[in-house]
């Protein structure tokens, strides 16, 4: 307990408790950012693509806090998500490109330049009239929605709900990891799976495709609500699932994966971060008739709005969702549901008790600096991921926050060792 696997390579993603919200004075003299400066760094594509489409460029405009709800973020690291990469190829464009805005879809403006990058974590630098619940200086971390300009720049603006105040016991390298997987995996388990702190003891659910950014996260949320987690996973990838609290870890590569899934007591909730034919054979490992529910991460709904049109892709998607949904319900009492990201400061609120609690730990698997993002999304794209890829954009204090972080982590679990020991004995 409150050890962390961590392979890091240094290369040359219910019910919720409230905010607090305190009113807190501007000052005349605060001046932001944006004021100073009006072009800042950043990693662009100006086309969709594969190899060479990622540039840099010292030219793009800084982004300003446009309405009274808006946040300006120094971005301070970044990571990345697979979905980074479909976007590169133009995964999503079509209905990404409705929801930034519907006027300029119909008027075929363009998206580019497009900055990419899911995860932020950084400091407020400037806030709209109406945000109380952050301030400047602030260190917050973020998810980053995909259709709005992402982390891999200097600065990013974002709504007050997308925003949550950085567990202080990390640092921001090790913050930037957590965000989308985070909002990812609380919007399948909780909206589409059932399940939240209250409701998740001594629950059964089976995680597919379990070493990558939404898995390792998954386990650790779950354990800390109580359920029973079993994974899948390749074989070299055990130790780091067993040491985040999975009890049952299952080689997806050898030949008797499914025999031995089938073997073992029947699943409250099955979340399937790899989609294709595991849809075949997952449902028949749910209890059936007792309102089970398998949660997939891997939907068609994008991937058909880009090749069909805005419509009929809409269309079809509705319908095979409704097809499969119908046929496992009246089949065997199953519900089967897509899970999708959702922004949620307040969620990320309730992470960062969890986080600093030391029931959440951080899985960073490469870091990379900024000037070598291309580098990082090469690691993503080859696969096998084993927690998350990380660019730190600033480089000044990190390493000095990182050394204090782990110090107070490392208490944090010594601590909870402690309680579950004294617990034990009464």
């Amino acid at each position: 307990p409150g050890v962390l696997f961590i392979r890091q390579t240094h290369c040359n993603e219910a019910a919720w408790t409230k905010r607090t919200i305190f009113s807190v004075p501007s000052f005349p003299w605060e001046i932001s950012p944006s004021a100073l400066r009006s072009c800042m760094s950043a990693w662009v594509i100006d086309q969709y693509g594969t190899d060479g489409v990622l540039k840099y460029t010292e030219e793009m405009p800084v982004p300003s806090v446009g309405s009274t709800s808006e946040v300006l973020i120094r971005v301070h690291a970044a990571s990345l998500n697979p979905l980074d990469i479909s976007m590169k190829g133009g995964y999503g464009a079509k209905l990404l490109n409705l929801r930034r805005d519907p006027m300029s879809v119909m008027a075929g403006a363009s998206e580019f330049p497009l900055v990419l990058g899911r995860d932020v974590s950084g400091e407020v630098v400037d806030c709209g009239s109406d945000v109380t619940h952050v301030v400047p200086g602030d260190e917050v971390w973020a998810a980053v929605p995909p259709w709005k300009q992402g982390s891999l720049a200097e600065f990013v603006t974002l709504t007050e709900y997308e925003v949550s105040h950085k567990p202080k016991l990390l640092s921001h390298t090790e913050a930037a990891s957590i965000p989308y997987v985070a909002n990812t995996a609380l919007s399948a388990l909780v909206n589409a799976g059932g399940l939240c702190r209250d409701s998740a003891s001594n629950k059964r659910v089976l995680i597919t495709g379990a070493s990558g950014g939404v898995g390792t996260f998954s386990i650790q949320l779950l354990k800390a609500w109580g359920a029973h987690v079993t994974v899948t996973c390749s074989q070299n990838a055990e130790g780091l699932v067993r040491g985040l609290g999975a009890d049952e870890v299952v080689d997806y590569t050898a030949g008797d994966s499914l025999e031995l899934l089938e073997m073992m007591e029947k699943f409250d909730v099955i979340l399937d971060n790899v989609g294709g034919e595991t849809e075949e054979w997952a449902t028949g490992l749910l209890k059936p008739w007792s309102g089970a529910k398998y949660v997939t991460l891997v939907s068609p709904l994008l991937l058909q709005t880009d090749s069909m049109g805005l419509l009929d892709g809409m269309l079809q998607a509705g319908l095979s969702l409704h097809n499969k949904a119908m046929q496992n319900i009246i089949s065997c009492g199953v519900f089967y549901r897509w899970g999708f990201y959702a922004p949620d400061g307040p969620a990320l609120d309730e992470v960062s008790k969890l986080v600093d609690a030391g029931k959440i730990l951080p899985v960073v698997e490469a870091q990379f600096p900024f000037t070598q993002v291309p580098q990082a999304f090469q690691k993503v794209e080859n696969g096998h991921a084993r927690g998350k890829t990380v660019v730190r954009v600033v480089e000044d204090d990190d390493k000095r926050a990182e050394g204090l972080g782990r110090t107070r982590r490392s208490e944090a679990a010594d601590s909870e060792q402690e309680e579950r020991e004294m617990a034990t004995q009464n």
